[in-house]
């Protein structure tokens, strides 16, 4: 008859051990040594209990024996239950438990997924190493699953680029105080401003200045994804928890334990994932969907958003509880045209950014170019002028950079999509036909609004189908 007995909690290790055999002194004996070093210790006499334990998500180890039925000695009830475990959850480690004489068939079950076998009669001290053993690979591979899933994510961060903290202004300064206040305590930050105005530069900041600077910064676009991948994404999932899900993988909240956890956009989120984002702060523990095993999280939040947050407050469309969380110290960037100071410094420094990917290192900028810049009103901010001056260097034709040579997109009313695109082709594109449309009697003239020569106007025009 089948049984299910926790034992209780004494142990040196959490985890849980499920221990499968049609002998009663066996799981007795089992049980007793077993539950003095590890938290919870099931037993069952019957393995038709397995499936609903191991679905559970509670489940580490498994302590299997081979054979159930009267007269049965193959061992071949054992690998049934083992491929059914694996099939159920791969991240479960199985030991058998096996008779002498079923050595061979223990070597065959290790062969379709077992991790070990014990021989009975086993001593305690045997007993004990063994499953310590099991349970240590386990923990092991899960680190290694969490660090692969972590490297992926901080690859697709790095491969991004991402420029320095540039700043001097006036208008910079009390920013740049905070920082410095703000950095070396574990308080979560909320950034306000618009787009383009560096919200992400100065979560990196904080990150760098922090205790946690030596660990991982990971991002998280709460608007890049939809309702149905938020938990998911956030939280992990374990293996066969939805119909996609072909392989346990951790959340954003375990790969940046011990680190910076950054939440981009967070205005973005529905009330629905607002509470649960809430109950994960408040706890500062995952569950996995599809487990039922909670997982706890060392992390410091970083929020940020360009949205209207106290406002959407106040029309009920995000959790004043949930703000209150996330906003214990408070910044709000300026645009770019309230911090005209730091214009020529972003400038220069993009410029040495572009030169070197353009491989283009005599490329100066003029004072006459400058002043332009300086009194440009940058509605896209920061990203703008980033932008400004990769295609600035990419279509140079000399070394001294001079006012006809960057072109102003929204000077010519270009769409703010094109503007906050980032795809110099559409951006060229959509110039080009505004300098063509203003009728000037020669080219020469289209292609000194554009900034381009003669040549290469004509060469972009045929590219273009213009």
């Amino acid at each position: 008859m089948e049984q299910a007995v926790p034992c209780s909690i004494m142990s040196k290790r959490e985890a849980c051990i499920l221990i499968v055999d049609d002998d009663r002194d066996v799981l007795s004996t089992a049980n007793m040594v077993l539950k003095q070093h590890f938290s919870d210790v099931i037993t069952l006499e019957r393995p038709e209990g397995i499936p609903k334990l191991v679905k559970e998500g509670n489940v580490d180890v498994v302590l299997l024996d081979m054979n159930f039925s009267p007269g049965i000695t193959t061992g071949w009830e054992g690998i049934h239950w083992l491929k059914e475990i694996r099939q159920l959850d791969p991240s479960v480690h199985v030991l058998m438990n096996t008779a002498y004489g079923d050595i061979k068939i223990a070597v065959r079950a290790m062969k379709h997924g077992a991790i070990d076998f014990i021989v009975k009669p086993w001593t305690r001290e045997k007993l004990v190493a063994s499953v310590k053993t099991t349970l240590d690979l386990k923990r092991s591979r899960e680190k290694v699953s969490t660090l692969r899933a972590e490297k992926k994510v901080l690859h697709k961060d790095l491969e991004k680029g991402y420029t320095a903290f540039v700043a001097k202004s006036r208008a910079m300064k009390p920013i740049i105080s905070t920082i410095e206040k703000v950095a070396s305590t574990e308080a979560i930050v909320l950034i306000l401003g618009e787009n383009g105005t560096g919200k992400e530069l100065i979560a990196r900041e904080i990150h760098r200045k922090s205790k946690r600077k030596e660990s991982q910064f990971v991002k998280v676009d709460l608007g890049a994804f939809p309702e149905t991948l938020f938990e998911s994404e956030l939280f992990g999932h374990v293996k066969g928890a939805y119909t996609d899900a072909k392989e346990s993988r951790p959340g954003r909240f375990e790969m940046a334990s011990g680190g910076t956890l950054f939440l981009d956009e967070i205005g973005n989120l529905d009330v629905t994932m607002q509470a649960k984002l809430l109950t994960v702060l408040q706890s500062n523990i995952v569950t996995r969907i599809g487990s039922n095993t909670p997982t706890p999280v060392d992390v410091r939040i970083i929020c940020a958003t360009n949205k209207p947050i106290h406002q959407m407050v106040e029309e009920g469309k995000f959790r004043q509880d949930l703000l209150y969380r996330i906003n214990t110290v408070e910044i709000t960037l300026p645009l770019l045209k309230e911090r005209m100071e730091d214009i020529p410094l972003l400038a220069f420094h993009f410029l040495d950014e572009f030169k070197t990917k353009y491989d283009k290192p005599g490329l100066r900028i003029g004072e006459e170019a400058i002043d332009k810049l300086c009194a440009y009103h940058w509605p896209g901010n920061i990203r703008e002028l980033q932008h400004v001056i990769e295609r600035t260097v990419i279509m140079c034709e000399q070394d001294i950079l001079k006012p006809h040579d960057f072109l102003l997109q929204s000077r010519d009313k270009i769409g703010e999509a094109d503007l906050h695109s980032g795809k110099i082709d559409d951006i060229e594109k959509a110039a080009i036909v505004r300098a063509l449309n203003k009728g000037y009697k020669n080219m020469d003239k289209v292609a000194e609004e554009v900034g381009l020569s003669r040549s290469t106007l004509y060469r972009k025009m045929k590219k273009f189908g213009l």
